[in-house]
């Protein structure tokens, strides 16, 4: 970086400072988690014959574990682009108007989620649903390690519960899709024939514009040979909002290409499926008894509403660790 004639390029640039930024933290951190491992030693042997000394101990010792297990979950993003950016898109599934409901609060737990995690997040579309809740919606959740935390993430999601549109108050079930691609820069190659994409324009409708500015200068991209749609209606116009739908149909194929090679390592390992693309990973049941299970680990949480309101940590570190035992 201190080399004569490093900001010239400075995209390139912009990125070897961020990358060093995220490098140097991660070091900063792991220095003084040593320094303060050490120091507990001779915190123990205090406290022995001290309480108040030994109720500090006990502190320090929870800080220590609660900071190793973040080193220990940064180690586990070894994918290409896991440092990275993420595109998420939920998407309402079998279920009617409950599927759309359950789709908005799916969204509702990602941002949330994504607030916990320090992440800035753009929202650049959401498809409000006939009678509640959204159809489809799609962010950016831009900050380290978005992309190998969120994609942990995707797949169906299903949720048991009395539904609220139900006269007659019966159990229902609905499910929501995630799909989860990386966002990266134009130095990454993705083939786009102009001959096979659909552009059209129409009048956004976000949800009641809690997500999404209604505009009249919304895009949507059809990619034909694929079928993959993204669309984009948050931008200020009808060209940037086109930039960025292209940007997304990119990061999609991208994603695309990703699990078609998982799913040929799968195969050359033997194995009965590839490693949970597009499958059902997760239960969310409200009645009789609220609980929240993932199929993929066993994890299991019997708190549904705390992790609706975006306590998705426990799930998303043991899947990264299942999967790094899968891979090793």
């Amino acid at each position: 970086m201190g080399a004569p004639g490093f900001w010239d390029d400075q995209e390139r640039a912009a990125a070897t400072s961020a990358s060093h930024a995220r490098i140097q933290r991660r070091l900063d951190t792991f220095r003084k988690l040593e320094r303060d491992a050490a120091d507990l030693d001779e915190l123990a042997e205090m406290a022995a014959d001290d309480p108040e000394l030994a109720a500090e101990l006990d502190s320090q010792l929870a800080s220590v574990e609660d900071r190793l297990a973040a080193l220990e979950e940064a180690r586990l993003f070894s994918g290409t682009y896991d440092a990275g950016d993420a595109v998420v898109t939920v998407r309402s599934g079998a279920g009617g108007t409950d599927s759309q409901d359950w789709t908005e609060m799916l969204l509702r737990m990602y941002l949330r989620w994504a607030e916990r995690r320090g992440f800035e997040v753009e929202m650049k579309e959401a498809s409000e649903g006939e009678e509640a809740g959204i159809k489809s919606a799609t962010f950016i959740a831009k900050g380290e390690n978005a992309y190998g935390l969120f994609a942990a993430e995707r797949g169906v999601h299903r949720l048991v519960r009395i539904s609220p549109f139900d006269a007659q108050s019966r159990r229902h079930t609905a499910f929501a899709q995630v799909d989860v691609a990386p966002l990266v820069d134009d130095e990454v190659s993705v083939e786009l024939d102009e001959e096979e994409l659909r552009v059209d324009t129409y009048r956004a409708s976000g949800a009641g514009g809690q997500h999404v500015n209604k505009t009249d200068s919304a895009v949507r991209i059809t990619h034909l040979p694929t079928g993959i749609v993204v669309q984009c209606q948050n931008e200020r116009s009808q060209t940037q909002n086109k930039a960025t739908a292209m940007r997304l149909l990119r990061a999609r194929l991208l994603e695309q290409e990703e699990r078609k090679r998982a799913e040929q390592l799968a195969a050359e390992r033997g194995e009965q499926k590839a490693a949970e693309w597009g499958s059902q990973i997760r239960s969310y049941t409200l009645h009789p008894s609220t609980r929240v299970k993932d199929h993929r680990t066993g994890f299991e949480v019997g708190d549904a509403n705390r992790v609706l309101d975006g306590d998705l940590d426990g799930f998303v570190r043991e899947y990264l660790l299942t999967a790094a035992r899968d891979r090793s």
